[in-house]
């Protein structure tokens, strides 16, 4: 890669030479026949990834307009929504909806942790909710869920699941032809964002329908958006050579490569390769008294939050990782100055992944905390268990 830093926060993620070789590509009009004959390959790619029946969308945007699209084209106000939070960014639907009129009720986890499909069955319980969201790994806490656990109970209460996969897709198992115990517990919605375990630049949003959840969108008379009304985007992404909005055209090509990258790479084996990454980058850190947040058997395959020494300072040390070339992120909400958040996922390889470890043990020792640096990267390579 030509980075000259180590981009290792939740998000962005690194961008390798080919991915920016196509985004450097001559700049065509959206309705060029070579531009939309690589959208719709980008397409096609993107519904193969999640291998869903229905409909997918790849629009300029954040994630944050992934979740708005995924949610106003199945959920209508007064309708009752169910938010599981495992942290920040699952309480971010909790906004959206009462922005629309929705109904919202929320289960809560202690950050780290996560909301139990116990709990979840007795909320279905008190009432007829339309939806449940499930944030598939919190950028906040790295707190993984439990789809295996939670899908069944919440399609055996009949609601839709919205899988907010923004920082798990391509990283994590997310298909949408899968059966959870039964032919009709699915995942209906995934909604992602281009700039995480995808490892192409920020500025798409994309999400995925299956039959059921476009059936949801059918019997709502009235969207309240334009933009992110999914009927206004089918047409064009079954012939990108239609128009409604005008696409990122260089980010598309960018994305287009970037998707060849996960499917060549085949999906199964970057579902290991990152649970990997995640357990040795953990291991690792233990060995300087550094604590994940979340414990091992919730802990997320594509990022941690790390919990600092007592005495270490959060702006000092991330400040001189900085310097080092490892950019790494500060951590969200009440655990602000208490832990650091470290990505390991899309583009990052084995190599960067332990010269960060050992960078780190480095700047620990300068900060005067005392830690054995090879210690740390003897633990981290046992756990690797893909080739460095």
């Amino acid at each position: 890669m030509r980075n000259e830093e180590m981009l290792l926060i939740p998000g962005p993620t690194p961008v390798v030479d080919s991915i920016y070789d196509a985004m450097a590509q001559e700049t065509r009009s959206h309705t060029d026949g070579r531009f939309t004959a690589i959208y719709k390959e980008a397409i096609d790619m993107t519904r193969e990834m999640f291998r869903t029946d229905g409909e997918v969308f790849v629009v300029s945007g954040s994630g944050t307009l992934a979740m708005e699209m995924a949610l106003v084209n199945t959920v209508t106000a007064g309708e009752k929504l169910l938010v599981i939070s495992q942290g920040y960014f699952g309480d971010r639907f909790i906004k959206l909806g009462e922005a629309f009129g929705i109904d919202v009720e929320v289960l809560q986890s202690e950050w780290g942790k996560q909301v139990t499909p116990g709990e979840v069955e007795a909320k279905l319980a008190t009432d007829k909710f339309k939806a449940v969201t499930i944030t598939h790994a919190d950028t906040s806490t790295g707190v993984v869920a439990d789809l295996d656990a939670l899908v069944p109970v919440i399609k055996k209460h009949g609601a839709l699941i919205i899988l907010d996969g923004v920082v798990a897709t391509a990283a994590i198992e997310e298909d949408m032809s899968k059966e959870y115990g039964n032919p009709d517990y699915k995942i209906d919605v995934i909604l992602t964002g281009s700039q995480k375990a995808i490892g192409v630049p920020p500025g798409l949003a994309i999400v995925a329908f299956n039959k059921t959840a476009l059936a949801a969108r059918e019997k709502i008379e009235r969207v309240p958006a334009y933009y992110a009304d999914i009927y206004n985007w089918i047409p064009i992404m079954n012939d990108p050579s239609k128009y409604f909005a005008t696409p990122p055209v260089n980010l598309i090509y960018a994305y287009h490569e970037g998707m060849r990258m996960v499917l060549d790479e085949g999906l199964e084996k970057r579902y290991i390769r990152h649970e990997a990454y995640g357990k040795a980058v953990r291991a690792g850190l233990a060995e300087y008294g550094m604590k994940a947040l979340a414990e091992e058997d919730v802990a997320a395959a594509t990022l941690s939050c790390i919990l600092y020494p007592e005495g270490v300072d959060d702006a000092t040390f991330r400040d001189e990782m900085a310097k080092k070339g490892v950019i790494l992120a500060g951590s969200l909400a009440h655990l602000g100055g208490k832990a650091f958040r470290i990505g390991h996922m899309g583009n990052t390889t084995a190599e960067m992944l332990e010269k960060a470890v050992e960078l780190i043990g480095v700047t620990l020792n300068e900060m005067g905390h005392v830690v054995d640096l090879e210690k740390a990267v003897v633990r981290f390579r046992a756990q690797l268990e893909v080739p460095v």
